[in-house]
């Protein structure tokens, strides 16, 4: 795992703005439900876990509250403060938090979950850093089923079952946090209560296939290597099964994918 944490540090100092330019505008639609989830209002002191392009800590100021944002990727952060001048982001890994202990009012990572090799240390150090009576609210890509703007990827590969290149390392699978069992059991096995786990759907119109196919592989480190280290015949093969997956949602002016989201949230006790 260690491996896995040192691979996504170095693929998303090269992708940054390629997710923001397609995969950021769906996660970006989770801001909002993730920010209620958590209560953010006004005054509300926020640390904004995994923070990306700055979506999540941009909402919260919106609202009044005063958000801070870390990111383990250096470009990710210089996204962030340029696309948000003002604001607080600060390089810091998750695994070890550079903040004292009950500073925040609440804490939310979105989609952080499938990127993390250590999960129950990182919601560890969220809950340290919450104060008595703090939110986490964590969202994570639903089943591959629901999810079709990555389950269509995610099935196009396992159909033609190509193996991983020598050079990608192990990690954690990435929808595990679909299970809301599993999601439910991360937060309570940290102490957290008034646990809770919802889900929520929304449609997300795309110009075309490429466009899609270009944001997934361009905007992701996991699946693009995968996707980059196999042969050029292989490649064509799971850009077919990908195109015969896309006809249920095609339409005459482009695509409308549907989006499906786990969100989970709890709370430190009070005493």
């Amino acid at each position: 795992m260690n491996a896995f944490r040192t691979f996504e540090e170095a693929g998303w100092r090269h992708l940054a703005a390629a997710y923001d330019r397609m995969i950021g505008h769906i996660t970006g639609r989770v801001a909002g439900p993730l920010l209620d989830a958590a209560r953010v209002t006004t005054g509300t002191r926020m640390l904004d876990l995994a923070c990306g392009p700055g979506y999540a800590a941009a909402a919260a100021a919106r609202r009044g509250a005063v958000p801070v944002g870390v990111d383990l990727s250096p470009a990710m952060v210089a996204l962030a403060r340029y696309r948000h001048p003002g604001l607080d982001f600060r390089e810091a890994s998750a695994e070890a938090l550079p903040f004292a202990s009950s500073r925040f009012d609440a804490v939310v990572g979105n989609f952080v979950l499938p990127h993390l090799s250590e999960p129950e240390v990182v919601v560890g150090e969220c809950v340290r850093v919450l104060k008595p009576g703090g939110r986490l609210a964590l969202s994570a890509w639903d089943r591959p089923e629901r999810a079709r703007f990555v389950g269509v990827l995610v099935e196009a590969i396992a159909e033609v079952g190509p193996p991983p290149p020598a050079d990608l390392p192990d990690g954690p699978p990435f929808f595990r946090y679909a299970d809301t069992g599993e999601i439910g059991t991360l937060l309570t096995g940290a102490g957290l209560a008034d646990v809770t786990v919802t889900t929520m759907a929304f449609e997300h119109h795309l110009a075309s296939a490429d466009e899609l196919w270009d944001g997934l592989l361009d905007g992701t480190v996991r699946t693009s290597a995968l996707v980059a280290g196999q042969s050029a015949e292989t490649r064509d093969m799971i850009r077919a099964s990908f195109n015969r997956r896309l006809a249920p949602y095609t339409r005459p002016d482009g695509l409308v994918m549907p989006v499906s989201v786990v969100l989970a949230r709890g709370t430190t006790p009070r005493s």
